[in-house]
Order: structure tokens, then C-alpha cells, then sequence
């Protein structure tokens, strides 16, 4: 049964203090995310739903499946925007749509994510679903507050109203499952580090900090040795 896996924040009052003084927290209380612009790999199709923040040429690319409902994302997604800026150019990220059927408005979440994004605001959909997450999440009505979010983004309503029915955006996130099922993810979040899947121990901060040295690492010595 796919499931939601916990992200774990450690430390005192729950705060762990990360890099340069940033504090992260494990809460349910809306945290602002930066939001920072769209960028694509022009390698790929628009059906296979690849959304990249950081530097899109970096060497070390981090992979992530999550679900815009589940806890544990939303605290994995705050941690990785602060991860991507202190490790920037040398790391990028990855996002892939993993919606729980356990949590009934991810999938949802999810086409309003993908709809933003056919008008170049899938970022700051992103940020303000996971955001927002506590809100939404327990709404009888989330769609309605999807379009509210459109519209302070200064989305189009009626094309993205149209966009997330449409076949496209479903193709999109059929497409991150059908990558995931390829990689045998089964919960969320799930996150790989140039190809290697964040394991059991590596849940919290600085669990994936070790990968992410260990990979920026192994990019240098590569490239001092050419």
C-alpha cells in the first residue's frame, strides 16, 4: 500500500539549525517558501512533466516524488528549497507528482500544479499549495481554493479551469507515476540523489545532506580528473 513516510526534523523545539543559521521546523503551520521561477529541460517532452528549480545544467540532480497533502512533503519540500539556494550552481531539483490515494485532494493538487504550470507558474503553485497545505487539505471544497490560488498567481481562470480536466495535464502526472512505478517508489516522499534513493536513515536533514556532499563530491573529483 503506498504511503505517506515521515521527514523528519530533529533537535530542540523541533528546530534543526541548517547551513548558514536557517532554521527549519517540523509544524503544520504554513511556512513561505521562495518562489523562484520555472525552468525546463528542453531534452524532454511536455508529457513527461519534468519540473526543475536550481541551476538546470547542474551536476548533481536531486529527484523528488511527492504528495501535495502529505505532511512529511511539505516538510521534505521546505527543507530542499533552502538546500537547492545554499548549493546553487552545483545542485538542481527535481519535482515528480506521487499523490496518495490515502489522501483524498493530492490528485487534485496535483492537476491544479501541472494546470499552473501550462501558463509558466508551476513553481509558485507549488509553493502556495504546500503553503497552504493545512487549509486546502481539510476543505470540503478544495477545488474552489485551487482556483482562489490561481487567481492571486494572475493565472487565466477559464484555461486553467480547462487545463486541469484536460488530457495533457493527466498525461502529465500518469507519466511521474509510470516513472516512479519504473524506480519502485511506493511512498512519499521519495527522493534520489543522482539515482540514489534516499534510504530508511536518511529522513531527516541531515540524512540528506550526506547524499547531497557525497554526490557533489564525486561530480568535482570527476571533473578536476578530465
Amino acid at each position: 500500500m503506498k504511503r505517506c513516510l515521515p521527514f523528519i526534523i530533529v533537535g530542540a523545539a523541533a528546530f534543526t539549525a541548517i547551513g548558514n543559521g536557517t532554521l527549519l521546523s517540523q509544524t503544520m503551520q504554513p511556512h513561505r517558501l521562495t518562489i523562484s521561477a520555472d525552468a525546463a529541460v528542453s531534452s524532454r517532452s511536455p508529457s513527461e512533466s519534468v519540473h526543475v528549480r536550481g541551476n538546470p545544467n547542474a551536476p548533481v540532480t536531486l529527484e523528488e516524488f511527492g504528495d501535495f497533502e502529505c505532511p512529511s512533503c511539505k516538510n521534505l519540500a521546505t527543507f530542499l528549497d533552502d538546500l537547492i539556494k545554499e548549493y546553487h550552481p552545483r545542485v538542481r531539483l527535481s519535482f515528480r507528482n506521487f499523490p496518495l490515494a490515502m489522501h483524498q485532494h493530492a490528485r487534485d493538487a496535483a492537476l491544479a500544479a501541472e494546470a499552473a504550470g501550462l501558463q509558466g507558474r508551476y513553481w509558485k503553485m507549488h509553493d502556495t499549495l504546500y503553503r497552504e497545505q493545512p487549509v486546502w487539505s481539510s476543505s470540503n471544497d478544495a477545488r474552489t481554493l485551487f482556483i482562489s490560488y490561481a487567481e492571486t498567481l494572475g493565472l487565466d481562470l477559464q484555461q486553467f479551469k480547462r487545463d486541469m480536466e484536460s488530457e495533457k495535464v493527466r498525461a502529465r502526472i500518469e507519466s511521474d507515476q509510470a516513472r516512479a512505478n519504473s524506480l519502485g517508489v511506493q511512498t512519499a516522499p521519495s527522493l534520489f540523489v543522482d539515482k540514489r534513493e534516499m534510504g530508511a536513515n536518511d529522513r531527516n536533514p541531515e540524512g540528506v545532506r550526506r547524499l547531497v556532499d557525497a554526490a557533489v563530491k564525486a561530480k568535482s573529483s570527476t571533473s578536476e580528473k578530465k
